[in-house]
C-alpha cells in the first residue's frame, strides 16, 4: 500500500470566504487522520484570491492543534521570501507545540507574481541564495555548537525534518546533494518529472536525515461514485487553472457541465499538459490510476491534492481514494 498524504491550498470558493476555507481545512485534516493519511501539508501562496494558506505556519498551527496524530507541515515554505532564522523559529515553535508531527518542505519559487514577490522579499535576488539558506536553516535545528552566537529558540536541537520541493531539475540536484527527501510538483508541472527523478535517485548522497532516496509526488485525484461525477468535479480545477494562466485568478469556481467543450485549442493543450498527472473517476478508475502512476514512477509516497468546490464532495473524494489504496494492498 503506497503511503498517501494530503496537499491542501485551503481553497476559497466562489460565494464563501477565508474563515470557511480554514474551517474546511481543519475538518478535512481530521478526516484524513481518521482515514490513515500520513501527512497534511499546506502551501504558501500570496496575492491569490482563491487560496487561504498564505500565512502557512499559522494555518499549520491551526490544523495541528485540531488533530492528534497526523503529521502536519508545509508543502511548502517559499524560503527566499523569508529569513532562515525566522522560519527556524516558526517551525521550532510548531515542533515544540506538536513534538514529532511537524514537517518543513522548502521551495525556491516565490509562490506568487513578481510584483508581490518584490513586496514580500524586497530583494528578488534572494532565490540565488536558496542552497545556502537551506543549509543555514537546517543548522538552526542542530544542537548548539561551541561559540555559536545566533540560536533559534525554539528550534535548536529539534531536528525538524526538512524536504526539498521542486518542479524542475534544480530541486532534484539540491535534494540529492544534501541527502534530503524530495517532493516533486507533478500535480501542476509534470514536464520534468521523469528526468528529475532520475537525477535525484542517481546522485543521492546519504545524510544524517536520510540514508536512501525518498520521493513524494504530487497527484490530482478527483474521486466520486461514477466517472461522470468525478469529471464534473474536475472542471473546477480546470477553470481555475485557465483563469490563473490567463491573468484572471479568482476564487475556486463551481463545476460546469461540458466545460472542456467550451475551451479554445490552446487552453485545452495547456490543461492536458499541466494537469496530466491526474486521476479522475470512480473508485475502480481511481484504483487503477494510482496503481499505474506508482508503478510508472516508483513513488514512495503520493501527495494528493483535490481542488473540489463542494466540501462534502472533497471529503468523499479522499475517502474513496483511501479505500481504493487499501484495496490495492489487499490485492497484492
Amino acid at each position: 500500500m503506497t503511503a498517501l498524504s494530503v496537499l491542501d491550498l485551503s481553497p476559497i470558493v466562489e460565494g464563501s470566504d477565508a474563515s470557511q476555507s480554514l474551517a474546511n481545512s481543519l475538518d478535512l485534516a481530521r478526516h484524513a487522520e481518521r482515514l490513515g493519511y500520513r501527512r497534511y501539508w499546506l502551501a504558501e501562496h500570496h496575492n491569490m484570491p482563491g487560496i487561504a494558506s498564505a500565512a502557512t505556519a499559522v494555518v499549520i498551527a491551526h490544523v495541528a492543534g485540531g488533530t492528534k496524530t497526523i503529521r502536519v507541515g508545509a508543502g511548502g515554505i517559499m524560503l527566499p521570501n523569508h529569513a532562515p532564522l525566522v522560519i527556524a523559529e516558526q517551525f521550532g515553535t510548531l515542533a515544540a507545540l506538536h513534538p514529532g508531527r511537524i514537517d518543513l518542505g522548502l521551495g525556491r519559487a516565490p509562490g506568487t507574481d513578481m510584483g508581490t514577490a518584490r513586496a514580500l522579499r524586497r530583494n528578488l535576488e534572494a532565490s540565488d541564495n536558496f542552497p545556502q539558506d537551506v543549509v543555514e536553516l537546517m543548522g538552526y535545528f542542530q544542537p548548539a555548537a561551541e561559540g555559536q552566537r545566533i540560536h533559534a529558540v525554539p528550534g535548536e536541537g529539534q531536528k525538524v525534518p526538512v524536504w526539498i520541493l521542486g518542479s524542475s531539475l534544480y530541486g532534484a540536484q539540491l535534494a540529492a546533494m544534501l541527502g534530503l527527501p524530495y517532493a516533486f510538483a507533478s500535480h501542476f508541472a509534470p514536464a520534468e518529472l521523469d528526468h528529475a527523478l532520475e537525477i535525484y535517485r542517481s546522485r543521492f548522497q546519504p545524510s544524517e536525515q536520510l540514508d536512501k532516496p525518498y520521493v513524494m509526488l504530487g497527484l490530482n485525484v478527483f474521486a466520486a461514485p461514477t466517472d461522470g461525477e468525478a469529471k464534473l468535479l474536475f472542471t473546477s480545477l480546470q477553470q481555475a487553472f485557465v483563469n490563473l494562466r490567463t491573468g484572471r485568478a479568482g476564487r475556486l469556481p463551481p463545476p460546469v457541465e461540458g466545460y472542456d467543450q467550451t475551451l479554445e485549442p490552446m487552453a485545452k493543450t495547456m490543461i492536458s499538459q499541466a494537469l496530466s498527472c491526474a486521476v479522475v473517476g470512480s473508485p475502480e478508475t481511481v484504483r487503477q490510476g494510482i496503481d499505474a502512476f506508482v508503478r510508472r514512477t516508483g513513488a514512495d509516497e503520493l501527495m494528493v491534492t483535490a481542488q473540489i468546490f463542494d466540501h462534502a464532495a472533497r471529503v468523499r473524494s479522499f475517502e474513496i481514494l483511501a479505500e481504493a489504496n487499501k484495496s490495492l494492498s489487499q490485492a497484492a
